[in-house]
């Protein structure tokens, strides 16, 4: 896809650029506007409602940063935005509410959350909601059917494929050794035709990824970065990091 070159321009915020020594948590609006004034793209992640609604949170129950401790799936997005975040006065957004606050001032990079369970409607629901957004915006996922999905319900929408080579945590467990190694090496690329790829820094080099890179053109992201030698690592192998617990 042409035209990417917003991409890869500036280090990418990874949820946000958050400080929790300053109240700063990831995936709020307070960590948004922070990237937004330090002129960082921003990666977020989106979880689906009971209602169907797009919420920006990284994990798919509460409990870690915030009160409560059901799955986000089982409440409606009136709900969550109810829920108190332990160290903050922040609320939960939903994507909505994130383009609005972003405004196009900045790159935003949406990773969209799975269960893997073949549940696409955080992808119907990014889809609409982005009609109406002019700023420069891609999605993303871990799951080669999500992003199968974002080319089936926007083709014109940048997509991207997040991965790693390991997939050791208990999450992918339910996946077999083989469907792990053809997400390692990307071999779902005829089907889900990503425009870049979001890889795990930890894992470079590896063949898949530089394959991608050099031999098909498309921009290389590595995650998570998180301080100089690492960033170090990121500018050899990758066009442009995801970094947190630091300012590249």
């Amino acid at each position: 896809m042409p035209g990417l070159d917003w991409l890869t321009a500036r280090p990418v915020a990874h949820r946000g650029l958050h400080e929790p020594a300053k109240g700063i948590i990831e995936n709020t609006a307070s960590a948004v506007r922070a990237a937004v004034e330090a002129n960082y793209a921003i990666e977020v992640d989106l979880q689906i409602t009971a209602d169907g609604e797009a919420m920006v949170h990284h994990d798919d129950a509460l409990g870690r940063l915030t009160e409560g401790h059901k799955p986000l799936a089982a409440m409606t997005a009136a709900d969550l935005k109810r829920v108190a975040y332990k160290a903050t006065s922040d609320r939960m957004m939903a994507l909505g509410d994130l383009c609005d606050l972003v405004a196009g001032r900045v790159a935003l990079m949406l990773e969209l959350k799975s269960r893997l369970d073949g549940d696409m409607r955080v992808v119907k629901r990014t889809t609409d909601v982005l009609m109406g957004y002019a700023g420069p915006v891609a999605a993303m996922s871990f799951d080669p059917a999500m992003v199968e999905a974002l080319r089936q319900f926007a083709p014109g929408l940048p997509r991207g494929i997040v991965a790693e080579r390991r997939y050791d945590d208990a999450e992918w467990q339910k996946l077999s050794a083989r469907e792990r190694r053809r997400l390692a090496g990307l071999l779902h690329g005829l089907r889900t035709r990503p425009h870049f790829v979001a890889y795990a820094l930890r894992d470079l080099p590896a063949f898949a990824p530089l394959m991608a890179r050099f031999l098909f053109g498309l921009p290389l992201l590595t995650w998570t970065v998180r301080g100089p030698d690492d960033a170090r690592k990121a500018r050899r192998w990758a066009n442009q990091m995801i970094f947190e617990g630091f300012r590249p």
